[in-house]
């Protein structure tokens, strides 16, 4: 008896109740058309910006999602510097988050190009840049080789009592899966190009051909078909980031899913759903970068010095946190009496002001 989808007679000959999907669909389709008629009306500079943000917010909560947390400064950095965007504060970047904003940004900015198994490869060894994940040594860019004894499994729970809750195609078969896979990926289908995105995700992390990985990888390849779907590598609205909000569900679904049979009508329904809540999450990112914008052209003419400038691009860009003179001076690798001068120049210039709380542990804002 089948455990898994993948151990069907008809795997992957997935199929879905269209009827059921397409008000949701049309409804999600009409909110993309909304939502993208109204950044090109931004102009190019806030676009990059909006892209700018939704993308670093893309690559911190797809790694969350898998339980690892990226230094956000150094993910918008790598971003901006490869798409050429000028901004205040740039960082120097690890290897681990430079390989994760190059794979982002290829799956995005070049979604017209064929996804091979050689781009596949570049991405997995873009992420495991030392060949190890964690402790443990790994496969690099190319498919997993367990042997029978070992099989590929999604597990939780303490040694000895895990409950198994995935178990993936066997090693061998990899090579014929991922043919399968890529062919269909690659054609056209007549299957609405959001819904070939939610297939897509499904597909991939069924496969696991990776030893890690795979869930990163499975997002990136829906995101490159969401930028089929709009056909534009600006990115508005972060698919990830809904779905670090929605993880229980998500992990939950996916189980449901792939112990079930090849209707997988509730998998779409959920990613769509996912999805028309991360359009209606857009507008906070379009709220924020309208406001950058009116705050710099509001002060063009006011005179800042470079670490002021970083220090407002911090808190305009949405600082997690209490932000105090202290944190200011270990950003700004400053003294804390500089940190202090240019705190009270921008009080003065009435841009910050104090929270409520007083003495040393001070806290600012910008001011409203």
């Amino acid at each position: 008896m089948s455990v898994f989808i993948h151990q069907l007679a008809k795997w992957p000959s997935f199929h879905w109740d269209a009827e059921r999907l397409h008000l949701l669909l049309t409804d999600l389709r009409h909110q993309q058309g909304k939502l993208l008629g109204k950044m090109e009306r931004l102009g190019f500079a806030l676009q990059s910006e909006a892209t700018l943000q939704t993308l670093t917010l893309d690559v911190l909560k797809s790694s969350e999602i898998e339980g690892e947390s990226l230094d956000a400064a150094q993910v918008r950095s790598s971003i901006a510097r490869k798409l050429g965007i000028d901004i205040a504060g740039m960082v120097t970047v690890d290897r681990l988050v430079e390989g994760v904003v190059e794979m982002m940004l290829d799956a995005t900015q070049n979604f017209h190009q064929l996804l091979t198994e050689e781009r596949l490869f570049g991405w997995h060894a873009a992420m495991f840049p030392t060949g190890r994940s964690g402790m443990h040594k790994i496969v690099v860019g190319a498919w997993r080789n367990n042997l029978p004894h070992d099989p590929m499994q999604v597990v939780s729970g303490p040694m000895g009592k895990e409950t198994v809750h995935y178990e993936a195609p066997a090693a061998e078969l990899l090579p014929d899966e991922m043919n399968n896979f890529l062919k269909w990926f690659n054609t056209a289908t007549g299957i609405d190009p959001v819904l070939k995105s939610a297939i897509a995700h499904l597909w991939f992390v069924t496969i696991h051909p990776f030893d890690d990985g795979n869930g990163r990888i499975a997002r990136a390849v829906a995101d490159m078909q969401l930028a089929r779907a709009d056909q534009t590598a600006q990115r508005f609205y972060s698919m990830s980031a809904q779905i670090r909000k929605d993880r229980n569900a998500y992990y939950t679904i996916l189980e449901k899913t792939q112990r079930g049979d090849l209707d997988i009508t509730e998998w779409l329904e959920w990613f769509l759903q996912c999805l028309a809540r991360a359009l209606n999450e857009s507008e906070e990112i379009l709220s924020q970068v309208l406001k950058k914008a009116a705050f710099w052209k509001e002060h063009e003419k006011t005179i800042f010095n470079q670490r002021q400038i970083l220090l407002l691009n911090k808190l305009l860009d949405g600082f997690d946190g209490k932000f105090t003179t202290t944190k200011w001076a270990k950003i700004a690798k400053c003294s804390h009496d500089t940190a202090l001068r240019d705190i009270n120049d921008l009080l003065e210039k009435k841009v910050l002001m104090k929270t409520e709380s007083g003495g040393r542990s001070s806290g600012y804002v910008m001011a409203r």
